[in-house]
């Protein structure tokens, strides 16, 4: 039976939860369940909280886990991204008061205060900066002010928060993050149970980002409407019982999917129709 990490909490956790219930599998509905056997597709979920994953999947106690790209590498175990979830990004960088440093390098002698602490400890390493690193499990903007640090790190989203503390932010992100899956580091990449899994996952990866795409079109501007709507292989062509017409079916990038009916319209297709995807294998 796999077994799989899945956050407990945060801004991990219900997205984590509704994509693997997309993928087919069976979910808590009582958040002080911290384990679930879904023995149906042979799965044993442990929700957990979402620093703690990477240390047991590193550890070999679990198979595989979902966390966040920044936790994975500031837990510093033994253990490795192999697919990205598209969900929960973020941007991790420093911050200090105007006038104070100009970049990572001028942090020398200083101390920067941050929630992730191994993340920095090695990102300093890895730039030759010596500067000390205290640990702090939130509101890090607050360490300027009293006193204990002249730098922060800390994730950013649209910086307003670090401007209200009278901050900015200094040099280019440490790290772009966002939610992972993750596997001992060496574990076979050939586990069919974890490649499964895998598939599952990226066909809803692939279900959220594009729809089917129906439409009738004359047979004189196939190739036309073809080059819009090419597919990920090749669309559906088919004949219709009204000579000189045929039935195109593709699946189309669901950002797109308005432009290409309008830019089809024009063309002289109609009947043209959008599907949600619900689940796919490619």
């Amino acid at each position: 039976m796999l077994r799989i990490a899945v956050p407990n909490k945060g801004s991990l956790s219900e997205p984590a939860s509704a994509m693997l219930h997309e993928a087919g599998y069976r979910q808590r509905k009582d958040r002080r369940e911290l384990v679930l056997v879904d023995a149906e597709n042979e799965v044993e979920f442990f929700f957990l909280r979402p620093r703690d994953i990477a240390v047991y999947v590193g550890s070999g106690r679990l198979d595989i886990g979902i966390t966040g790209r920044d936790l994975l590498l500031d837990s510093g175990s033994q253990a490795e991204e192999i697919m990205q979830l598209g969900f929960a990004g973020s941007t991790f960088r420093y911050a200090t008061r105007p006038g104070t440093a100009k970049d990572v390098g001028e942090f020398g002698g200083m101390t920067v205060a941050t929630s992730f602490a191994g993340l920095v400890t090695k990102h300093l390493a890895d730039n030759g900066v010596d500067a000390a690193v205290v640990h702090l499990d939130g509101a890090v903007e607050t360490a300027i002010q009293l006193g204990v640090a002249e730098v922060i790190a800390d994730v950013v989203e649209t910086g307003t928060t670090l401007r209200n503390a009278g901050l900015e932010i200094i040099g280019e992100p440490i790290l772009e993050s966002e939610a992972v899956v993750i596997r001992r580091t060496g574990a076979p990449a050939d586990d069919p149970k974890v490649q499964q899994f895998l598939r599952r996952m990226q066909g809803v990866l692939v279900a959220r980002r594009y729809v089917m795409m129906d439409y009738d079109i004359r047979v004189e501007q196939v190739e036309r409407a073809v080059a819009l709507t090419p597919g990920l292989e090749s669309p559906t062509v088919s004949p219709l019982h009204h000579e000189g017409w045929v039935a195109v079916r593709s699946m189309v990038p669901t950002r797109e999917a308005q432009r290409i009916m309008d830019e089809l319209y024009d063309l002289g297709a109609r009947a043209i129709l959008t599907t949600g995807i619900h689940a796919c294998r490619l």
